[in-house]
C-alpha cells in the first residue's frame, strides 16, 4: 500500500456506520478500513466478512477477490496501519544522535500520537481480549508488532545504560514495565472509560514518563538501592 492509503487508514474517524452505496469494486485499503472499524466496534470473533463487505459497500464476492478470510483481513490491517509506523520509527532511531532520555520520550509519545490516539489502538485492545481464542492472529501481531516495538525500547534503554544516563537494569523486565501503563491507557480508552472518571492522555503520559525517567536515572542509583 502506498503512503497515502496508509495515512488515510489511520486518520479515518471511528464512526464508520454511514451506509455506503453498494458498488462492484473497492480498493483493498477501503476493505481494511471497514474491517478495522468492525474489529474495534464488535471484536474479532463477532465480525463477519458479510459485515465488512456491507460496511465497505461491496459484495462479499468482491471482498474475496482480495482477502480469503477474516484472518487475512486482520493481517492486512496490521500491515497497512501499524507496520509502516514501526518502520518509520526504526529509521528515525537509526539516525538519532540525541540523549537516551529524549529518545525514550520520542518513542513513547510518538506511539501515542501515531497509534494510541487513533482507532488503530483498538487492535491492541482486541489482542488483549481475544488472543487466547485466536492464537494464530495473536502470534502474527506478536511477530509483526510486539517484537519490533520491544526492539525499539530495548535500543533506547541499552543506549542509556551504556552512556551512563540510566542505571544498570534488567532490560527485558524494564520493557514490560514501560509498556504496561500504555496498554492500560488503551484499555481505559476503549472499555473502562465508560464506567469511571475520564483520564487525560496527555497528563497520564507525562506522569508515566516522569516517573519512568526518575526511576531509570543513574543519578538516583544510591538512593533507590537495588530496586532495579
Amino acid at each position: 500500500m502506498n503512503a497515502i492509503a496508509t495515512s488515510s487508514l489511520a486518520k479515518l474517524p471511528v464512526d464508520g456506520t454511514k451506509t455506503r452505496r453498494r458498488r462492484k469494486d473497492a480498493r483493498p485499503s477501503e476493505l481494511t478500513s471497514a474491517a478495522l472499524d468492525l474489529f474495534v466496534e464488535k471484536g474479532f470473533s463477532a465480525t463477519r466478512l458479510d459485515d465488512v463487505a456491507a460496511r465497505a459497500g461491496v459484495s462479499k464476492g468482491t471482498l474475496y477477490l482480495y482477502f480469503d478470510s477474516k484472518e487475512a483481513l486482520f493481517k492486512a490491517v496490521i500491515e497497512e496501519g501499524i507496520v509502516p509506523t514501526l518502520a518509520a520509527a526504526e529509521q528515525r532511531v537509526a539516525g538519532y544522535s540525541g540523549s537516551a532520555v529524549d529518545l525514550l520520550r520520542h518513542l513513547l509519545f510518538g506511539w501515542w500520537q501515531e497509534i494510541g490516539a487513533t482507532r488503530l489502538a483498538g487492535v491492541t485492545k482486541l489482542i488483549v481480549s481475544e488472543s487466547r481464542n485466536f492464537p494464530e492472529v495473536a502470534q502474527y501481531y506478536h511477530d509483526k508488532v510486539i517484537v519490533r516495538g520491544r526492539a525499539l525500547l530495548r535500543y533506547a534503554l541499552q543506549r542509556g545504560v551504556e552512556s551512563g544516563e540510566f542505571r544498570p537494569l534488567d532490560v527485558e523486565t524494564a520493557i514490560d514495565v514501560i509498556i504496561a501503563p500504555l496498554l492500560m491507557l488503551v484499555i481505559w480508552r476503549f472499555s473502562l472509560c465508560f464506567c469511571g472518571r475520564e483520564t487525560d492522555p496527555a497528563i497520564y503520559l507525562e506522569t508515566h514518563f516522569n516517573l519512568l525517567v526518575h526511576g531509570l536515572s543513574s543519578a538516583g542509583r544510591d538512593g533507590l538501592g537495588g530496586a532495579l
